[in-house]
């Protein structure tokens, strides 16, 4: 199998006389695209509750059958971007993510819940391709030591996807929602957008000239197996958990503001895009605090935030709750990005394969999610919560201790 280049320490300006910034402009529209994409899903959740007339366990199949394909398709992903590279990987996966969204026409036409869960797969075996390209690329395009701080920059310009998708979904899907409606058709004329607009970007990406980093030899041919890392097998860990519980908050707080604040849904949707959006303004102050306070520490520090506003918050009552809930998302803001840095660090040429499995471990949106719903079906939201809020007691630990490579 064919090595993907490993970036040798260079300015984070060039690379051969080619200048990084086209890549990292890509970069940012990828990720403003994948995370409109996945956020829509936190709109799909009601708005599939009402018109299938689902339980909460039923309706968190969205989120399930999105993100258990990163579960299955991370390790092949991981090595189709290792035989085509980066550029045709992330044009492959955004024509296979436009097949998932056209997918939605056909599936409103019918009005076949399971249906949609298929098209939601395919989409996801796209978006799962371009997160296994993009991240290592990302950390690669630069000096490791600022690799931290690049990606979140990338991932706050991309967090205007994830802001805006709420507002999206609450104006053209849940506003459409009536009581007793059996009807997914407000989902068709958004998806069928969303796919001309993929297929704009990856012809645009396909005729882009993007340069890739420099191969490096490792200069230990004794180094360990991609598992022999310690700090890899806990940030395995550690993101499971951390879009475990991102995932689930964001699936599930339309409802809970609803019930705990007493207001209708396509209102109660507007707090997920703050919640989003906290992540975006999060990410962009990360970036410059991640180049003076070494990445473990913010980390921590945000995870005990986290662990202290869900306290808060199932513990209150009306807006206190759902604006407690709501500031999660900026503690969230620089933990995918963080957890990511550390996992990889000292990998060098495995800095590919272990992006495949770390992007396994995303499967964690589907399991943490499933499980919070079946609590919600069973007990309430106070025991519901408690998911969520163990995941960030692991994220802790990691930020104080699992990162260390000994």
């Amino acid at each position: 199998m064919a090595q993907v280049p490993v970036a040798a320490t260079q300015p984070a300006g060039t690379a051969h006389g080619q200048s990084y910034r086209p890549a990292l402009v890509t970069l940012a529209v990828l990720y403003f695209m994948m995370g409109l994409i996945t956020c829509l899903n936190d709109t799909l959740v009601p708005f599939f509750k009402s018109s299938f007339q689902l339980n909460y366990t039923q309706s968190a199949l969205v989120q399930f059958y999105f993100f258990v394909t990163y579960g299955v398709m991370s390790i092949p992903a991981g090595v189709i971007v290792s035989k085509f590279g980066f550029k045709q990987s992330m044009v492959a996966g955004f024509a296979i993510a436009a097949v998932g969204t056209f997918l939605f026409f056909p599936a409103s036409l019918m009005h076949q819940y399971y249906l949609f869960l298929a098209a939601l797969f395919i989409l996801a075996i796209g978006i799962v391709l371009l997160q296994v390209a993009a991240n290592p690329y990302i950390t690669l395009l630069g000096p490791p030591e600022t690799a931290s701080s690049r990606f979140n920059l990338i991932q706050a310009l991309g967090s205007l996807g994830t802001t805006v998708a709420p507002l999206l979904g609450a104006s053209y899907i849940l506003s459409e929602v009536r009581d007793g409606m059996q009807s997914s058709e407000a989902v068709r004329l958004p998806y069928l957008c969303i796919t001309a607009l993929v297929i704009v970007i990856a012809f645009v990406i396909s005729q882009l000239k993007l340069p890739s980093p420099v191969l490096q030899a490792p200069d230990n041919e004794e180094q360990p197996g991609i598992f022999g890392f310690r700090n890899l097998r806990f940030g395995l860990v550690a993101l499971f958990c951390y879009v475990g519980a991102e995932v689930s908050i964001g699936s599930f707080l339309t409802n809970y503001i609803a019930d705990t604040a007493g207001i209708v849904e396509n209102e109660a949707v507007t707090y997920v895009a703050l919640y989003w959006g906290s992540m975006l303004v999060g990410r962009f102050i990360g970036a410059g605090v991640l180049k003076i306070v070494r990445a473990p520490q913010v980390l921590s520090v945000c995870a005990i935030a986290a662990v202290v506003l869900i306290v808060v918050s199932v513990t209150g009552a009306g807006m206190l709750a759902a604006w407690t809930m709501v500031a999660v998302g900026l503690c969230n803001s620089i933990m995918f990005a963080t957890i990511f840095s550390l996992s990889v660090a000292g990998l060098e040429e495995h800095a590919t394969r272990a992006s495949g499995w770390l992007s396994t471990a995303i499967v964690g949106g589907a399991v943490i999610s499933f499980l919070q719903g079946v609590l919600i079906d069973h007990f309430n939201w106070q025991v519901a919560f408690m998911l969520p809020l163990l995941c960030y007691v692991f994220i802790l630990f990691f930020g104080m201790n699992g990162y260390k490579t000994k």
